[in-house]
């Protein structure tokens, strides 16, 4: 039986999520009413997930997310607005320990509701097998979003404590790298790095990227699974904190080193060859594939326009298999290719199908993947 204390304001949220998990088998439900209650069920009611409002009165989602990973880490999916600023809250409560998020109805709550049970029952489930990042500091208020800091050539600061992430300074090998590319170097690279990321994903990127040098050589393109107003906001978090430049792509991009490129949401991304230089495109999401941004689909495009050996792909924490079958492909002929060990995913869904597959070069920790893939584009 897997207990869920369903956290929100909303008398009739909460008995619409209520009625969708008591009405499935396998599920104990206990409900409050505000953080503050939250957390006076951690230890009585004792949950093994929990579904946690952002806006609360007496006291928010943010705060009590912060003190939750600090009394009884638990694993937690935020109910958010898929609006610009629910997405900044959102992508905040990734780094202070929640596992996951679920996009909160608007509107009329009665018909908008039944169209995420589906996803609501899923995510719950995948939270309850999930690996709780620990650590978080209890935080008086939430934290807030800034504006973008202004783009510096030498690596940025590390991201904030609140984010509880035990992000890395660049690596001795990092620095040579640094040391041995001037600005501008490798503006057409040599190759590319494609990540493939789902659940648990933003905090784990918030973990690698960072550790990156500004001129690493490869230009890198990632696919996370999330929707379409939540990339923009992800896309500004990241370029504050890294080294690199960080961009959404919703547009036809030229691929330049010293480049983190993510997927708009609600997309599918492709690595287009236009003239001799490589492109990253967006297209409608493709019915073919299930999940969007589809790792399966970058990948792919990636192989058939880049020679195998020119590839690096790196699978992270993820339900499901998106981009397993591809990832076997590059590694099958000759291209290198990471799993996140199941020791550091938050879900190991999706390496685990890499690793499963044996189409996995190395299985690494995500702590250890920045290091490594400065070794293998250094060399």
């Amino acid at each position: 039986m897997t207990r869920v204390l369903v956290v929100d304001d909303s008398a009739l949220m909460r008995k619409q999520l209520v009625s969708m998990l008591e009405d499935e088998p396998g599920f104990e439900v206990e409900v409050a009413r505000n953080g503050r209650e939250a957390l006076q069920q951690l230890d009585r009611f004792g949950p093994d997930v929990i579904t946690l409002d952002i806006n609360m009165p007496e006291m928010d989602g943010l705060t009590a997310l912060s003190h939750i990973m600090v009394q009884r880490p638990t694993p937690v999916v935020m109910l958010s607005s898929l609006t610009e600023k629910g997405a900044m809250a959102t992508l905040e409560a990734m780094a202070l320990g929640a596992v996951d998020y679920l996009p909160k109805p608007d509107g009329t709550i009665s018909l908008s509701i039944d169209q995420v049970r589906g996803e609501l029952l899923c995510k719950v489930r995948a939270a309850a097998g999930a690996r709780v990042l620990k650590g978080a500091r209890p935080a008086a208020a939430p934290a807030r979003a800034e504006s973008p800091a202004p783009r510096r050539e030498a690596p940025r600061a590390p991201l904030p404590r609140s984010t509880a992430t035990a992000v890395a300074r660049p690596s001795a090998a990092s620095q040579s790298l640094s040391a041995q590319l001037a600005p501008g170097a490798g503006k057409y690279p040599y190759g590319l790095v494609v990540i493939g990321v789902s659940t648990g994903g933003p905090r784990t990127l918030e973990e690698i990227l960072p550790s990156l040098p500004a001129y690493f050589p490869w230009p890198i393109l990632i696919a996370q699974h999330m929707p379409v107003a939540f990339t923009g906001p992800f896309a500004n978090r990241l370029d504050t904190h890294c080294a690199m430049k960080v961009m959404e792509v919703n547009q036809p991009t030229a691929l330049e080193a010293g480049c983190v490129y993510i997927a708009q949401g609600g997309s599918d991304m492709f690595v287009s060859d236009r003239g001799g230089r490589l492109y990253a495109v967006v297209k409608p999401a493709d019915r073919r594939y299930s999940w969007h941004p589809s790792v399966e689909a970058l990948v792919d495009s990636a192989l058939r326009v880049c020679h195998p050996q020119k590839l690096i792909t790196v699978m992270l924490t993820g339900m499901g298999d998106d981009g397993a079958d591809a990832m076997v492909e590059v590694f099958r002929r000759g291209g290198r290719t990471i799993a996140e060990s199941e020791r550091s995913a938050v879900v190991f869904g999706m390496p685990g199908e890499l690793v499963k597959r044996g189409g996995a070069t190395l299985t690494l920790d995500s702590a250890q993947i920045a290091d490594q893939l400065v070794q293998w584009t250094l060399h």
